[in-house]
């Protein structure tokens, strides 16, 4: 297996892991009988990347940080988030091909600059999430959110040139 090939599926592996057990400094470290079954469906994961075993694995630990953590949102997600974001774009360039196929140096860079940028959210949603804790819910918020969403979806996909799946910068 190439060495491109392992060092992704090597992510593939410990994204979840990392992504779960950062709940642990904020008080809430998860019982050994959830962190097995992480552990051994990432190591599906990684095995199998084109699998449901990476969705799967990440919605386990997306469940955990909800039941563990109830309404709080601690500095910790500004680790598990890219952890995870990280798992989830590793299962996908290593299915791209068979495990014997190195990827190239041109897909991984256009697959790191997508996920560099958005993982721009994370720390501006965390700040969003800090700041309004506490404040009472004002009506049509979720509407503004999602209308929100759905501007900066369009102008993303405006911006992205379908020929060559580069963003436009002008």
């Amino acid at each position: 297996m190439p060495r491109s090939q392992l060092l992704l599926r090597g992510v593939v592996l410990l994204g979840p892991v990392v992504a779960l057990l950062a709940t642990g400094p904020a008080g809430h470290w998860p019982p050994w009988w959830l962190l097995v079954p992480v552990v051994a469906g990432a190591g599906v994961a990684a095995a199998a990347p084109d699998s449901a075993a990476p969705a799967g694995v990440g919605l386990g630990v997306l469940a955990w940080w909800t039941v563990a953590l109830g309404d709080g949102v601690p500095a910790a997600v500004l680790v598990a988030a890219p952890a995870l974001l990280a798992a989830h774009l590793a299962a996908l360039l290593a299915s791209y091909g068979p495990a014997a196929m190195p990827l190239d140096a041109a897909t991984l860079r256009l697959w790191g600059r997508r996920g560099a940028l958005v993982l721009l959210t994370v720390p501006a949603a965390f700040v969003a999430v800090r700041l309004l804790d506490g404040e009472p819910e004002q009506p049509g918020i979720w509407v503004l959110g999602v209308a929100a969403a759905c501007v900066a979806t369009v102008v993303a996909t405006a911006l992205i040139d379908v020929r060559t799946g580069e963003v436009d910068a002008r």
